[in-house]
């Protein structure tokens, strides 16, 4: 019997057709699991966490990237950094994962010690000719991004993320998540590969069919439509939904609160979109009702009129409003399994049950994640079909998916794939 050929990535790559989705081994095979992480989890900007996951001197929490396991801390002046977490002796983990509170980080093994700031303290048994200056921690490259926390872990972190920066930091501002609290997180692990997660973020082609939470405030037509397959009367309301968008957006950005959508998804290094998107109903938070969750708004924000200003990137997604926040955070595990880590957060001040109800402010976002979760696992499962052949997407309602395939060929190429 002949040995079976099978297709490098390069191949692969190139295989992908215009306006179709990825061939099935850029999903399931493990060697592209692990370039996917040499490529877009080590030598891009990825999201990891926020300031206030480290709202005290003393805070720590480790998260873990792959073979990488990076310490997010505060140190005694307040300062916010980032490290491996590896010791500079042996190279031992020095902290476990998760949260906790260190005035200093010692290393379990031989108790080398390391102030906050990552110089090294004390290592016994080294000799006096022993050199302290050269052994602190090694730190990551690192941006606090109006108190979200993007990390490169490689030495050639891409410079495009000043973009990100210019945007953000102005889009932001009113909200002030460098002073909000984390209400509630929850890790969700999906039975998929990463991409097919981000690419379920990416369209709300399935919204109205699987996401009844969400659609009492989240606008699906947001996200594209055929217009020759609607009805006169939804054709009629779908119509009058763009223009009192393009009429909000107006308003908004004479307001003084940019809105209009921004986006670097192709032809760049590191990708995001952002927009201001009207909520629908009430329209003032993604909640059951659409009304606000907290009554203590976030930041300086005063209305609860400002739809909601999203963002996303290769391994996150965010939804800022004026009550709450919900930071979601991609982690791949596996070709086959991927943490969703979702983050709810409230104006720092803000007391539960006096504030706002945990349940309210968490129920949709919860359910629409144990949604997506499932629909990523029967993706996953397609693919690993013998059957699979990449399909077309939605000229209308799939344009994101198209760019998101786009860039991840372009990026893989870029790196030597």
């Amino acid at each position: 019997m002949l040995d079976r050929v099978v297709p490098t990535i390069s191949s692969l790559l190139n295989a992908r057709a215009a306006g179709h989705s990825l061939p099935a081994g850029l999903y399931i095979r493990d060697d592209v699991f692990e370039a996917d992480l040499d490529v877009f989890f080590r030598k891009h900007w990825i999201c990891i966490g926020l300031e206030c996951d480290v709202s005290e001197a003393g805070d720590a929490t480790v998260i873990d990237i792959g073979a990488s396991s990076l310490i997010l801390l505060r140190d005694d002046d307040g300062v916010v950094r980032v490290f491996h977490n590896v010791c500079r002796h042996r190279g031992s983990r020095i902290l476990d994962g998760g949260p906790t509170i260190v005035s200093k980080l010692v290393c379990p093994y031989h108790q080398w010690t390391y102030e906050l700031t990552g110089e090294l303290a004390y290592a016994p048994h080294m000799g006096a000719n022993f050199d302290k200056e050269c052994r602190s921690l090694k730190a990551v490259n690192f941006r606090s991004i109006s108190g979200l926390i993007y990390v490169c872990l490689s030495d050639n972190p891409p410079d495009d993320i000043d973009e990100l920066e210019r945007v953000m930091n102005e889009r932001l501002a009113p909200y002030d998540i460098r002073n909000t609290k984390i209400a509630y997180e929850k890790d969700v692990v999906e039975e998929g590969n990463w991409k097919l997660t981000l690419e379920n973020n990416r369209e709300c082609y399935h919204c109205s069919a699987n996401h009844p939470e969400l659609c009492v405030s989240f606008v699906d037509l947001d996200f594209g439509y055929d217009p020759d397959s609607l009805s006169p009367e939804d054709k009629a309301q779908a119509d009058e939904h763009l223009a009192l968008y393009a009429e909000r957006t107006r308003r908004w950005e004479e307001e003084g609160h940019p809105s209009a959508a921004v986006e670097q998804l192709i032809d760049c290094v590191t990708n995001f979109r952002t927009q201001r998107l009207i909520i629908s109903g009430a329209g003032e938070s993604q909640t059951y009702d659409a009304t606000a969750a907290s009554s203590k708004l976030l930041g300086t924000m005063t209305r609860k009129d400002l739809g909601d200003t999203h963002l996303w990137g290769h391994n996150s997604w965010k939804h800022f409003m004026g009550d709450h926040a919900v930071v979601s955070i991609v982690i791949p595990l596996s070709a086959g399994r991927t943490l969703v880590r979702t983050k709810w957060l409230v104006h720092k001040d803000a007391v539960e049950g006096v504030d706002y109800d945990l349940q309210k402010l968490t129920d949709v976002w919860i359910a629409t994640t144990d949604q997506d979760s499932d629909l990523v696992s029967r993706s996953h499962a397609g693919v690993m079909d013998p059957a699979y052949i990449p399909g077309p997407y939605s000229p209308f309602s799939e344009t994101y998916l198209e760019k998101f395939a786009t860039w991840y060929v372009d990026r893989m190429h870029a790196h030597g794939y």
